[in-house]
């Protein structure tokens, strides 16, 4: 790992995992102030789970992502999960914050922009190899190996066949 992932992941990492303790600890507030979404949410379920538990279990996975993203563990999961986060927080946060003042709308514009820059963090993180080549590249190398492979055992059985009709036929 570079230093500078060493470094840049658990600085991503730690807003995250702050914001998730403190979700956790007022977990009341979180689910008020999430309940547009978590009500959908919950009543989609195919178990009964209170907004509460559905706030608590959110803050978990923020804080268990943000975790394993600053330790460079499973990584690209992990800052899939913390965009996910950063997109729901952004948007529940920019619709409930007041705008009944202009301190309170530089306020929001202020938290909508810090709050898009932990997601693009995220979103790039989650894309991140280090150096290493994607799942997609590695696949589209193993499927043009099988068809190389395919291709010379096709050439070598038709051979094969050739040479077996020749000796039958004696021609």
């Amino acid at each position: 790992m570079s230093v500078i992932r060493a470094l840049a992941r658990p600085m991503l990492a730690s807003s995250f995992i702050l914001s998730g303790i403190d979700r956790l600890r007022r977990a009341d507030e979180t689910a008020q102030q999430l309940s547009p979404v978590l009500g959908r949410f919950s009543a989609a379920l195919p178990v009964n789970a209170s907004e509460k538990t559905l706030a608590r279990v959110l803050a978990g996975a923020q804080v268990g992502a943000g975790v394993l993203l600053a330790a460079g563990k499973c990584s690209r999961a992990a800052a899939a999960v913390l965009s996910l986060t950063a997109a729901l927080t952004t948007y529940v946060e920019y619709r409930s914050a007041a705008t009944d003042t202009k301190e309170a709308r530089s306020h929001r514009r202020s938290q909508l922009a810090k709050n898009i820059g932990l997601l693009g963090g995220a979103l790039l993180a989650s894309m991140d190899t280090a150096g290493r080549p994607g799942l997609a590249w590695q696949a589209g190398q193993l499927i043009e190996s099988g068809k190389k492979g395919t291709s010379k055992q096709l050439k070598k059985a038709d051979a094969g066949v050739r040479s077996l009709a020749h000796d039958v036929t004696g021609h």
